[in-house]
């Protein structure tokens, strides 16, 4: 199987800073797309920001010039760099990521992953 598990999440003041971190882990045998997401209170989950396995990214207008997304492909680790963070960027943030696994038996099999979210809260 394979599991996401994002960190960096907290409380911060509008124009600050956070890196997001979500590392892939399990039978992983390889990993495409990884990706970004939140999701706001009363809200519909929203991509963020995606990037392939050959470093290609793309944004979302609402973050784009303050936001990064990078991976480390050795890590199996995607990173969110969050500047000139807005109160309406308050949200859970969602890792994804899919690509193929080893399942034994079964040989490789396809698989979409989500991580558990972690809080962003953009506060004075």
């Amino acid at each position: 199987q394979v599991q996401l598990v994002e960190s960096g999440g907290g409380l911060v003041q509008p124009g600050g800073s956070l890196r997001l971190s979500c590392v892939a882990s399990g039978t992983i045998v390889s990993i495409g797309t990884m990706g970004w997401y939140r999701q706001a209170p009363e809200k519909e989950r929203e991509l963020v920001a995606v990037i392939t396995s050959g470093g290609s990214a793309n944004y979302s207008d609402s973050v784009k010039g303050r936001f990064t997304i990078s991976r480390d492909n050795a890590k199996n680790t995607v990173y969110l760099q969050m500047n000139s963070l807005k109160a309406e960027d308050t949200a859970v943030y969602y890792c994804n990521a899919d690509g193929t696994y080893y399942t034994g038996s079964y040989g490789h099999r396809p698989y979409v992953r989500w991580g558990q979210g972690t809080q962003v809260t953009v506060s004075a």
